[in-house]
């Protein structure tokens, strides 16, 4: 896969926070990370996504794993 756009990721990070059912459970500290990386520059960004990869595994929703695919790849130096 080629690395994802900053505006691809913002768009990834946008439904992990569109699954507010999940809050509580699987997005419980995932959420706090998503916020914070909305407005960080790429550098600061491609380590965000770290945070927020390590955060999902427990996450189950229909795209979930398009999302991982993107965040793990633009995580990558």
């Amino acid at each position: 896969m080629r690395r994802p756009t900053p505006q691809q990721v913002h768009d990834a990070i946008h439904i992990v926070l569109s699954d507010t059912k999940a809050y509580p459970t699987s997005l419980n500290y995932a959420v706090n990370y998503c916020r914070a990386a909305i407005g960080m520059g790429p550098e600061a960004l491609r380590v965000q996504c770290l945070y927020i990869v390590n955060n999902l595994s427990s996450w189950r929703h229909e795209k979930a794993q398009e999302v991982r695919r993107i965040l793990n790849a633009y995580a990558k130096p």
